[in-house]
């Protein structure tokens, strides 16, 4: 299974800026820049990789944990999981150094015991957790 993404760019980078494609045509010319990146500008304004990170991350873990759920016999009501990113200075440039999960769960007749168990096994087995680069972190409360 492969998926793709394309990146233009045009223009000086802080001044330039560019649009996002996804292969499934949900960014179609979705915006991006410098702005967006490093100044939190508005939104209207696009779109930024980091941004996207953490969509995708909190997409990816939501996904996982309902699996490890169902798979130990549990259906979750609500999976509602927040993902903050930290991009810090590293020398030069920049890195991404930790992303905090923080997950609202309402999951019927699972004990506090396993569910902590099933949650930190998503995050560990999350394929976007396996391919970053730094701490990650998970804060949940079970309903």
């Amino acid at each position: 299974m492969k998926r793709t993404a394309n990146a233009v760019w045009k223009g000086p980078g802080m001044k330039g800026s560019g649009n996002l494609k996804t292969q499934s045509g949900v960014f179609k010319d979705q915006p991006y820049s410098i702005k967006t990146r490093f100044e939190n500008e508005d939104g209207k304004l696009g779109t930024n990789p980091e941004e996207l990170i953490a969509a995708a991350h909190a997409g990816c873990y939501a996904m996982a944990l309902s699996v490890e759920l169902e798979k130990a016999g549990y259906t979750a009501d609500t999976l509602n999981v927040d993902a903050e990113l930290s991009l810090d200075k590293d020398g030069d440039g920049w890195a991404i150094t930790k992303i905090a999960l923080k997950l609202k769960a309402s999951v019927p007749k699972v004990s506090e015991d396993e569910f902590k168990k099933l949650a930190n096994g998503a995050k560990d087995g999350c394929p976007v957790s396996k391919v970053l680069n730094c701490e990650i972190t998970l804060d949940y409360s079970l309903n």
